[in-house]
């Protein structure tokens, strides 16, 4: 008998040779139905693989990310298989499941391939998955594995497989078809109900541009045919939320090819939409203690040495900037952080001085890769709504509480009501990648913990996943589309203040070495305001809207009412522009339509007569006919919904 361990804790146990789909039939009949994937003792099995000591499992359906991983992946051997009966002569070389469905890399030789013949593939696909063949883990000697290929004439199975351990080598079978696997497949093809390609591009072999370029296709599968219908009308909703797509629309911010790649330019209504976003922050941090500070865009190199920031991003980010003096060297800044150091040690603190709570929106640098950047979520410049608390220990957790109540005022405001709080520990495995002393990581990593636990976050934890000179609390947020975003990070530092040698006098009248915490909640301002936008649609919560009124006139007859209404709405702070084009009413709703404003003001004899506006809403509701002061109430009313003053 062996003893199988459950997620809740419960132990059961089962006979030698059970298997996961018969501890799954002994739970339920409908989780037996639905079970795909498994993992024993945190090693990926199928659900077939036969138990034969005690051990932790954790059975995956299609609702799991680990089920899903399956799924995809078995659906990446679907696809060969399908590509090999379609085109005998192809060289098959890997095919993972990623974030959102799978790809395979094949060499074509002569032949090419494109859309027009990703209908014949997706047939092929589904007659195979209609076969509910097995998928069969076997294991393989080198030897025979490398004979198998070398008969195929595949270079990169070969390659693969030079490169493993005899007795490590495993096949997967199924139908006809045999692949190079460590495993992790659904049961049998027949789960695959639905398949899309996606695209086609090319892709070096092991990402190295200097030897073969492949064919990469990709493609996703769902247990329904709803479901990837449901998927397919997602993606077209992202299309039109695309925030280059929306950011061009509503003119918020371009590139220009002459100032560089990643380097955005801010038009006169994202600048203002920034401003706001800035405005709103500091109102909170002035309430919570912070002060302001400024520093350079460049710093010397010696500078980024000291805090680690130059071994980190050196090599791979903008070069030195050299000057007429020998040997000196500057650095386009990559971090605020070794700056706000210096801030620091610009005084001599005593604890009765702590916390310090220094603040910045300062802009930084890196080089990121052309491929890799992608409108405002990847840039080479961006400014961080930066902070650096310096504080005692016995500070820590009420700072560290502090922050995160900053952060979920900022999510509330800006409706992010779905999240969840990723805590990031760096890996015990892999210690070189940081810096630092285990007992500063050990004390770093518990405050933050004890913070999440004590705020009552719905929090997981992450190994791995730290930054280098600490660990780290992520919020993860879900935004309309469901797909998940990292915004807002807090981080507990005990490494910078000794690399730069911070100190206060503590009550002993002894030198002692502050708790550095960073935080950020916005992330940057650039990634945020693209998952704003996509988040929104361009339909910013009321109080940030760049124009939150529009005044349309009739004709030009009543301009100088329509001035009068802007003077007075202005007087009630509400930001309003007049549209007294000579277009049609008709051409001029649509275009403020286009343009999300939230409400339309027409103007036309009867209102000019009465000093009243007819007010029309976002999306076609009439309000009917108010005075300019009723209107007002009706932003402030609105916008008292959502943003609420900062409680300390």
């Amino acid at each position: 008998m062996i003893q199988v361990t459950l997620p809740d804790g419960s132990v059961k146990e089962f006979e030698s040779g059970t298997t996961p789909f018969d501890v799954a039939n002994s739970i339920s009949a409908g989780l037996a139905r639905n079970v795909i994937s498994a993992k024993y003792n945190k090693q990926t099995i199928e659900i077939t693989t036969p138990l034969t000591e005690d051990g932790s499992l954790v059975l995956y359906t299609w609702n799991d990310d680990e089920g899903k991983k399956a799924f995809w992946h078995s659906s990446a051997h679907i696809l060969a298989q399908a590509l090999e009966e379609l085109y005998p002569d192809i060289k098959l070389t890997i095919g993972p499941a990623i974030d959102k469905g799978f790809y395979y890399d094949v060499d074509l030789g002569e032949r090419s391939l494109s859309e027009n013949d990703f209908k014949k593939i997706e047939d092929k696909m589904l007659e195979i998955a209609r076969g509910k063949h097995e998928f069969s883990m076997r294991s393989v000697s080198k030897a025979d594995a490398l004979e198998l290929y070398k008969k195929q004439e595949n270079p990169y199975k070969v390659e693969l497989i030079e490169n493993l351990e005899d007795g490590t080598i495993t096949f997967c079978d199924h139908d006809t078809f045999t692949d190079l696997c460590r495993g992790g497949h659904l049961p049998n093809t027949g789960f695959v109900k639905a398949v899309k390609l996606m695209s086609v591009a090319g892709a070096y072999w092991r990402g190295d541009e200097n030897k073969p370029q492949l064919t990469r296709v990709y493609g996703i599968s769902f247990p329904k045919q709803k479901d990837l219908k449901e998927y397919l009308e997602l993606l077209e909703e992202a299309k039109k939320r695309d925030h280059r797509k929306l950011g061009k629309e509503l003119q918020l911010f371009t590139f220009s090819q002459k100032v560089g790649q990643g380097l955005p330019l801010w038009l006169p209504n994202g600048a203002a939409l920034r401003e706001r976003l800035e405005n709103f922050l500091k109102a909170a941090q002035k309430k919570a203690g912070y002060e302001m500070v400024v520093s350079p865009h460049i710093g010397q190199k010696e500078l980024y040495v000291t805090s680690g920031h130059y071994a980190k991003y050196g090599e791979d980010s903008f070069q030195p900037i050299t000057t007429p003096a020998e040997g000196e060297e500057f650095l386009l800044k990559p971090m605020n952080c070794p700056h706000h150091c210096e801030i620091y040690n610009a005084n001599q603190w005593s604890y009765r001085d702590l916390p310090k709570r220094f603040a910045e929106f300062g802009t930084v640098y890196r080089y990121e890769q052309s491929g890799e950047l992608h409108g405002l979520t990847r840039v080479r410049g961006f400014t961080q709504d930066d902070a650096h608390i310096f504080c005692t220990p016995d500070q820590l957790d009420d700072e560290f509480m502090k922050v995160i109540d900053l952060v979920l005022y900022v999510f509330g405001s800006l409706g992010f009501e779905n999240f969840t709080a990723q805590v990031s520990l760096r890996d015990p495995e892999n210690k070189e990648k940081y810096i630092g002393s285990d007992e500063n990581w050990a004390k770093a990593e518990n405050a933050i913990i004890n913070a999440a636990k004590a705020k009552g976050l719905n929090y997981v934890i992450e190994t791995g996943e730290a930054a280098f000179y600490g660990p780290k609390l992520d919020f993860m947020v879900k935004d309309a589309l469901g797909r998940n975003w990292q915004l807002g990070t807090i981080q507990v530092d005990y490494n910078l203040p000794e690399r730069f040698e911070l100190t206060y006098k503590g009550s002993d009248n002894e030198e002692h070495r502050p708790v550095m915490i960073h935080r950020a909640p916005f992330g940057s301002m650039e990634r945020f305001v693209a998952i704003l936008l996509e988040h929104t649609g361009g339909n910013f919560p009321l109080w940030l809207m760049p124009v939150q009124a529009s005044v349309l006139t009739l004709s030009e007859n009543y301009e100088n009412y329509a001035q009068n209404v802007l003077t007075l709405l202005e007087n009630h702070e509400v930001r309003a522009t007049i549209d007294d084009r000579g277009e049609t009413m008709g051409r001029k709703i649509r275009e403020a339509e286009m343009q999300k404003t939230p409400f339309m003001l027409i103007i036309g004899e009867k209102e000019s007569n009465d000093g009243t506006v007819s007010v029309r809403k976002h999306g076609g509701e009439d309000l009917g006919t108010m005075t300019v002061a009723e209107f007002a109430e009706i932003i402030n009313t609105e916008i008292s919904k959502t943003l609420k003053k900062f409680e300390v």
